[in-house]
Parts: C-alpha cells; sequence; structure tokens
C-alpha cells in the first residue's frame, strides 16, 4: 500500500464519519420532540374535554343560540365558575391548570410543564348545514416555548341540541 492510498482512504473514511456523525447528532438533539408532542396534545385533549362537557349555552336556557358578542366569561367568573362553552373564549393558561386553577401535574417531579401555554377560541360556526347560531367551534392550542414549531391545535364542535 503506498502513501498515496493510505492518504485517500483515510479521507474517504473520515468522510463517511462525518455524515454519520452528523445523523446521530440531529437524531440526539430531537429525540425528546416526541414527548413533548404527546404531553402538548394530552393537555389540549384534557381542555377540549372538559369545555366539551360544558352546556353550549349560559344555563336555564341551554340551547339559546350562539351570540358571539356574548362569547367569553360574565364578569366576575372565573375558570372554576365557568358554566357554558362560551365562557372559555380567551382563556390562556400558561403553564395548563386544571378547571380550579392548580397548576396541572403529570404525577411526576421529572416532567415540567411550565414551558406549555394554553390558547382557547370559541366561535360561533356552521357545521355541515348546522346553522352558526346553533354551533361553535372550540380551538385549543398548546405551544412549547422549548421546543418551537410544535404547536397542537385540536378542533371540536358543539352544537345545540
Amino acid at each position: 500500500m503506498t502513501l498515496i492510498e493510505l492518504v485517500i482512504s483515510i479521507v474517504v473514511i473520515a468522510v463517511a464519519l462525518t455524515g454519520v456523525l452528523i445523523a446521530f447528532t440531529q437524531t440526539v438533539r430531537h429525540s425528546a420532540d416526541p414527548m413533548v408532542t404527546e404531553q402538548a396534545l394530552a393537555i389540549a385533549q384534557s381542555y377540549l374535554e372538559e369545555i366539551m362537557l360544558q352546556p353550549f349555552s349560559e344555563p336555564p336556557n341551554t340551547t339559546a343560540p350562539c351570540n358571539p358578542g356574548a362569547l367569553g366569561p360574565q364578569p366576575g367568573e372565573t375558570r372554576a365558575t365557568f358554566d357554558d362553552v362560551g365562557d372559555y373564549n380567551g382563556l390562556v393558561d400558561s403553564p395548563p391548570r386544571d378547571q380550579f386553577g392548580n397548576p396541572m401535574s403529570p404525577g411526576s417531579s421529572l416532567i415540567d410543564l411550565s414551558h406549555y401555554t394554553v390558547r382557547v377560541t370559541v366561535a360561533c360556526a356552521g357545521l355541515n348545514g348546522i346553522p352558526a347560531t346553533q354551533s361553535e367551534r372550540i380551538t385549543v392550542t398548546v405551544t412549547n416555548t422549548t421546543v418551537p414549531g410544535v404547536p397542537i391545535t385540536l378542533s371540536a364542535y358543539r352544537t345545540a341540541y
């Protein structure tokens, strides 16, 4: 083996090794992204379920038409006293909280949810022939400040039935 062959083989191995190490670095750097996405999805599902369990409109007339001007909490209402879907319009929680205002706890001190922000919008919106006065679109968006580009958005419709 000549010196030229030896130098060429070192260069080829170095180039191949560089490509492998770059791929390995990218994999390690983003290995936690699926966990962040799953946490954001679980938070969004939790909020959406809480909202969907509320009546369509203000009790006692829980099938009153959707009024865009009346969406949002009434004066003095807190999340613990929200009594219809429209009350959640404009809700922003950072970190995520349960309906009583307590920070969500995943059951482990190793999991930090303080980097998540939850935004809720409720709008009067028609759905497959159901008029906008009888249907509300709920959108829950969860973002994480440590992993940009991982917003999770869930939407659902609540109708007056």
